[in-house]
């Protein structure tokens, strides 16, 4: 059965497998104060190697690092902690700390949130033409939390911070309405933590609308909890829920987060793999390249071998986006493209499927194609996979070598242009 540990039993939880001492728990308690915690057996259990804390990959994947927050705030919340503050200071102080870790990257709530029959619908988003993402309010939270999470504003408890929807009518008339939308993407949060139920009250709709072509769920369960496929009391249920997607004639994509080989290592993983692939929905993997995590290119063409090997398709390697803790997990831009460029060096052709390194930008996906010497400068050579606009997607676009930047604003334009967008 699933068991979800969170803040209050990080300490515990900390004391009993670690030997960290009490001040470092107390460090790691202010960060879980700010930035969600959760955890499960699964996780615990199966996929740390307790041995090696703090330094695991697993561990830097899922429990509060020091280095999460900027010195003067681990400090302001670890000395709330260690004076036994109020609730409600502390809940002040992590709220302050949260508004100056740009919760919604490249203004995603500005401009993706469509504005439909004179109301904006808050829990959509459609910034590229062909692809509409939705959130459903009943799949905004996790099996588990990742430490790097972009939309960590989804779990801590803030209504102004979430995206959420229960507004299926809605919904599908904005779809109705814009034919153009040929893919839907089900997010959030984990629509797989939703009952089979729940999630077919989301799926059904979809499936009578013509224009709708393709379904994707966006999902860590396979890697955090894959009994939802195989010992969940409606695991069956699910699996008949996907079937009937794929036999209306609808392509179902589940976007499984894979961050590091050993998530695929359990054997009641790759049951859980089989038994998706055997209901005709195909499984995409992608994640981005994370510091202390899989910042290597062996671990990388490791864990493209393998999900290619159990029948999966490598999709993104993405840049760790500009908000929450960025300046701990994220890896400089040219550093992402070596770990890209050596693990597809590696791997074979049918494993060379992953795109990347890529940049979710506000204009669009932006993908670091290489870096070069041309007309006597060094120079990131970069292309839109897919933008906001459609008509920049594909032409390449320069801009300065920086070995220091970590996002795509730290770059400035090449060869004396104004803008940092193609020709």
């Amino acid at each position: 059965m699933f068991r979800a540990l969170t803040s209050r039993q990080l300490d515990p939880l900390l004391k009993e497998r670690t030997g960290l001492d009490e001040e470092d728990r107390r460090q790691r308690r202010g960060i879980a104060a700010v930035l969600p915690f959760r955890v499960n057996d699964h996780v615990i259990n199966e996929l740390i190697d307790w041995d090696r804390v703090p330094d695991d990959p697993i561990f830097q994947l899922t429990f509060p690092q020091p280095g999460m927050l900027a010195a003067p705030d681990l400090a302001r919340m670890t000395g709330l902690l260690r004076d036994g503050a109020p609730e409600q200071h502390l809940r002040a102080a992590a709220n302050e700390i949260r508004s100056r870790l740009n919760p919604h990257p490249a203004n995603q709530t500005d401009l993706n949130e469509p504005v439909f029959q004179g109301r904006r619908l808050r829990g959509l988003q459609h910034k590229y033409r062909e692809t509409v993402l939705l959130f459903p309010r009943q799949g905004q939270t996790c099996h588990a939390y990742c430490t790097y999470c972009f939309r960590w504003p989804q779990f801590v408890g803030e209504p102004d911070l979430r995206i959420a929807t229960d507004d299926m009518d809605s919904v599908v008339a904005y779809l109705r309405a814009h034919p153009q939308v040929t893919n839907v993407l089900i997010t959030g949060g984990d629509p797989l933590v939703m009952s089979a139920e729940v999630l077919r009250r989301q799926l059904e709709p979809l499936l009578r609308i013509p224009s709708i072509e393709a379904i994707r769920i966006g999902t860590k369960a396979l890697a955090y909890w894959p009994h939802r496929f195989t010992g969940d009391p409606d695991a069956d249920d699910l699996l008949r829920l996907f079937e009937q997607v794929t036999a209306a004639g609808r392509h179902l994509a589940v976007m499984a987060h894979f961050s590091h080989p050993r998530e695929l290592a359990p054997r009641v993983t790759r049951q859980a793999i089989s038994r998706i692939l055997a209901t005709g929905a195909v499984i995409r993997c992608q994640a981005p390249v994370i510091r202390g995590v899989n910042d290597d290119a062996a671990v990388w063409a490791e864990l493209w071998r393998e999900t290619t090997r159990l029948g999966m398709i490598p999709y993104y390697l993405f840049i760790e986006r500009d908000t929450g803790p960025q300046h701990y997990f994220g890896v400089p831009l040219a550093r992402a493209y070596e770990i890209y460029r050596d693990a597809f060096a590696q791997v074979p052709g049918l494993a060379r499927t992953a795109r990347g390194p890529v940049a979710s930008a506000s204009p669009g996906k932006i993908c670091i194609d290489g870096i070069v010497e041309l007309a006597g400068e060094r120079v990131f050579a970069l292309r839109y996979l897919q933008a906001r606009d459609p008509a920049l997607v594909g032409r390449p676009f320069f801009a300065r070598f920086d070995p220091d930047a970590l996002w795509v604003t730290d770059l400035k334009p090449a060869f004396g242009a104004v803008e940092l967008t193609p020709a």
